[in-house]
């Protein structure tokens, strides 16, 4: 789950996380109502959506930029009536861009310099890890791959959690100076906090900045969160703002699917992330083009399945559709009574390729073949992508005018 700029300010600054001030406002009566609270410090507008890159955006009215300075709160009214309803088209989000609803007014800070800090958990130790680096504001890949002894890497004993010391260590290997050590390792350790306090998986600061006065402020951050946590944390749960996301994912997850959208044209269906992953490799491999990340998951039902079905479809990209099953804990018989449902539900248009195979697979076997559905069985996982990605092939050459 993803949250807004000005939510995750709002977070910060339970935990004590120093950042600006600044509200949110959804009319421009509102961002100039915030920006005279804030007077007469210098204000930034800045449009929120679940994107980087606004700052060098455009609005699709032909406004440019979705971060903007502004000297009085009449010109916070004026900026915000520009952005506020239209949509704004950054590298992040495609050509389509997201509608702006909602943008944040904020004291703008007087910069001198900008730190990159995230805490995150170390998949190898399966324990927290702080990365920082002095190139602030640039994407950490980026330094990562031009200046890597640049960046600092942290280990926090999960029992212990993060120390005095480790804050000590860390605000001198980022060139804190002495008189700005207490706040630099305050705001570590409130950054920490939050990060165990809320179940994250990473809180990541890009920029955390000293302000020319010596301040140390977190200006904008980003938090992936354990969403199997959430039902731990309904405020933040919340948050969630389903206009930020793709429709289909959105309807997904009401039904307790993993699934992802992409661009192709052969819908995937699987038990399992990494046969999943597997499906969508071959798939390309043999020159087509996933439409989907799709996990059912170990213990699927006939309504899950149903459900997915019904996702699928209505995606007017996809050309084929393969289902790809190895019974586990899911059967396949199971699986296949889900296809036939489905398939009865929302009548399919397209080419359907099963591959069944594990718990069940005769019985599964037996119920397709018996089904009268017009769909192509495969033998292995590279069978039926090969089938898939030729039927996808087919349904195109006979869509297009000859």
């Amino acid at each position: 789950m993803n949250i807004h700029e000005y939510q995750a300010r709002e977070l910060l600054q339970r935990f004590g996380v120093a950042t600006t001030r600044g509200k949110v406002a959804s009319t421009p009566e509102e961002a100039e109502r915030i920006a005279r609270e804030i007077a007469p410090s210098e204000i930034v507008v800045k449009a929120q959506i679940h994107a980087g890159g606004r700052g060098k955006g455009s609005f699709t009215n032909g406004f440019k930029g979705g971060v903007h300075i502004c000297h009085t709160p009449e010109e916070a009214r004026e900026i915000a009536c520009k952005m506020l309803g239209q949509t704004l088209v950054t590298h992040q989000t495609g050509p389509a861009g997201r509608v702006v609803n909602k943008v944040l007014v904020a004291e703008s800070a007087q910069i001198g310099r900008e730190i990159y800090f995230a805490v995150l958990v170390d998949r190898p130790t399966a324990a927290p890890l702080v990365v920082a680096s002095t190139e602030g504001g640039v994407e950490i890949e980026t330094v990562a791959a031009r200046s890597p002894e640049k960046i600092i890497r942290e280990s926090i004993d999960p029992l212990a959690g993060l120390q005095p010391f480790q804050t000590r260590k860390l605000a001198k290997h980022l060139n804190f100076e002495s008189s700005q050590l207490k706040a630099a390792s305050k705001l570590f350790d409130g950054l920490y906090r939050t990060f165990i306090g809320l179940d994250c998986s990473m809180v990541e600061v890009n920029p955390l900045v000293v302000t020319t006065s010596g301040d140390v402020l977190a200006l904008d951050a980003k938090f992936n969160f354990d969403d199997n946590a959430l039902y731990r944390y309904p405020d933040v749960a919340a948050m969630r703002d389903t206009a930020e996301e793709d429709p289909r994912e959105v309807e997904a997850s009401k039904h307790g699917l993993n699934y992802i959208g992409l661009n192709g044209n052969i819908a995937c269906l699987v038990n399992g992330a990494g046969l999943a992953m597997a499906t969508m490799d071959i798939i390309k491999y043999y020159g087509g083009k996933p439409a989907n990340f799709l996990d059912v998951g170990g213990s699927a039902t006939e309504e899950q399945v149903t459900e997915a079905f019904k996702i699928l479809v209505a995606d007017k990209r996809v050309e084929a559709i393969l289902v790809n099953i190895f019974g586990g804990i899911a059967r396949c018989d199971v699986i296949a009574q889900g296809i036939i449902n489905a398939a009865n539900t929302v009548k399919l248009s397209v080419p359907l390729v099963v591959r069944l195979e594990g718990t069940k697979v005769e019985e599964g076997r037996k119920l397709l073949k018996e089904s009268g559905l017009a769909l192509i069985t495969a033998s292995d996982l590279a069978d039926a992508a090969e089938k898939a990605v030729k039927a996808a092939g087919s349904k195109s050459s006979a869509g297009s005018p000859s």
